[in-house]
Order: C-alpha cells, then structure tokens, then sequence
C-alpha cells in the first residue's frame, strides 16, 4: 500500500462527537477531506445538520447531523442508532464534547475553597464521564464488531500532562482522559480484536468560547496576563488554529497509524518541551 492510500479513508465513516463546535467541526471537516463520510453528533442539532451541509458542499462526501446530548446516555444511543440506520458502520469514533466553566475557574474573587461543587461536577462529567467514556461505550459496543477493527479518538488537552493554575477540574478530568485512553485501548485489543485501536490528541493553547475569558481581556481583546505567559512559553508562538489539530486525527483514523494504540499526542507548537529557560 502507498503512503498516500494508507492516510485514504474513503469508504469509512466517522461519527465526530461536539461535531458543530469550533475543534470538532475542524476535524469533521477535515476527515471528510480525506474521503470519510461524515456523522456530526452535537448537543445543537440545527448547526449539527448546517456542519454536514457544508461538508457535503464541500467535500462531496455523505454527512449527516444528529442531535446528540452527551449529558444523556439515552440521547447518546438514540444518536448512535440513527447513525447505525444511516449509514451501516461507523470506522472511526471522534470524542470531540469537553470544555470548562467559568463557574469552576479560581480567580481574584473565587478561591479554591469556594469552587461551587457542581461546577466541578459539570465539568468532570463533561470532559470525561459524558464526553469520553459514554459516547465509547455506546457506539463502541457495536464498533467492535467491525470486521476490519476500527479507530476511536478522544480529545485530551496538555493540561492533563502539566495540570496549568485556576483550572483544577478540567485538567483532573484531561488526566482521567488520558488514563482511559490507555486503558480502553488494552481492553479492546485483548479483549476483542487487536484492530481496534484507541489514540488521544492533546491539544496545546487553542482560543474556544470556553476559554477566552482566561486569555483575552474581554473589553480590549488584548491578551490578559495568562495569555501573554502562555505564549512566552510556546516556542512556536501564538496559538494555535483548529486546522492545526487535522493531520494528527487523519493519521490517527488511517490505516497509517495501524500499529498505534494507548498513546496521546502532544499538538501544541513545543509547549511541554520547553523548561522556561
């Protein structure tokens, strides 16, 4: 097989969680550039449907939108039937649904003994328990039956490495993701097919809604104190752009990375490799 066939996923299908948000429709997007149909599964329905026109539009290839609330694991395995109905076999599996809260954030007006509880419980459940290991076992119970094994993505972040200041629940969640990235990959491959495989990205400093407040001023635009430190220490500089995260997932879905399984990889312009110094 040639270098390019192998990165090919024409005739495979990737069902892409948080699929209308800004990383998840990046990378729904570009799976469909490399010849995957595509399952936009999002708690927005409607922008879920408009994300799959335009690829369809785009790239030519089938998608789909779905109504998917990753706080709802009847909501999950309605999402996962449609799909199945739709389109006969999912090959690979993007959990794109995480994020964090002002709410759970320390700050100048909110210490660590203040966090409210369920803040912190919102945020675990959603980048972890609603947001990884839910949408796994749903659609993962019929994934491994694939008789050509299959490719299940989950979006860590780099704070699950080096957890960063102010933000104690998203980064033990980004962590437990990291775990079970690891444990889910041994699991499938030992206990079902060793073709299942299981790879996590860890994205480095990405502008969201979620944590815009964190790095930018909201009245000037301007990056706040945290921001301007995250990109001192970014050796590449900036941050970076969610096309940024697509060769990563491509690789990670394609038979390219066929003997690559349990590992998480760092997408962040050379920010864990550099001391400070």
């Amino acid at each position: 097989m040639g270098v390019q066939a192998q990165f090919d996923l024409s005739g495979k299908t990737a069902v892409v969680t948080g699929g209308a948000g800004v990383l998840g429709g990046a990378l729904a997007s570009g799976l469909a550039d490399a010849g995957a149909q595509i399952a936009v599964c999002d708690i927005a329905a409607g922008n879920a449907k408009t994300k799959a026109e335009s690829i369809s539009q785009a790239s030519g290839v089938k998608a789909g939108g779905y109504l998917m609330d990753a706080f709802d694991k009847a909501s999950i395995e309605s999402c996962c039937d449609q799909v199945y109905n739709d389109f006969g076999q999912v090959d690979i599996l993007v959990n794109a649904v995480g994020g964090n809260m002002k709410g759970a954030t320390t700050s100048e007006t909110q210490s660590f003994f203040d966090l409210p509880e369920d803040a912190l419980r919102k945020v675990m459940e959603l980048n972890f328990l609603s947001g990884v290991f839910l949408p796994s076992q749903v659609f993962g119970r019929r994934i491994k039956d694939n008789p050509n094994g299959a490719s299940i993505i989950n979006i860590s972040s780099m704070n699950a490495l080096v957890p960063l200041t102010r933000i104690p629940g998203y980064s033990a969640a980004k962590a437990a993701v990291n775990n079970f990235t690891q444990w889910l990959a041994v699991h499938l491959a030992q206990e079902y097919d060793p073709r299942l495989r299981v790879n996590a990205i860890a994205p480095g400093f990405f502008l969201t809604e979620q944590n815009r407040f964190l790095l930018t001023d909201e009245k000037t635009g301007e990056l706040t104190p945290r921001g301007k430190t995250i990109v001192d220490h970014t050796p590449m500089g900036g941050f970076g752009e969610p096309e940024d995260l697509i060769g990563a997932t491509v690789w990670l879905a394609s038979d390219a990375c066929r003997f690559v399984t349990g590992i998480v990889v760092p997408v962040d312009g050379g920010f864990s490799a550099f001391s400070g110094v």
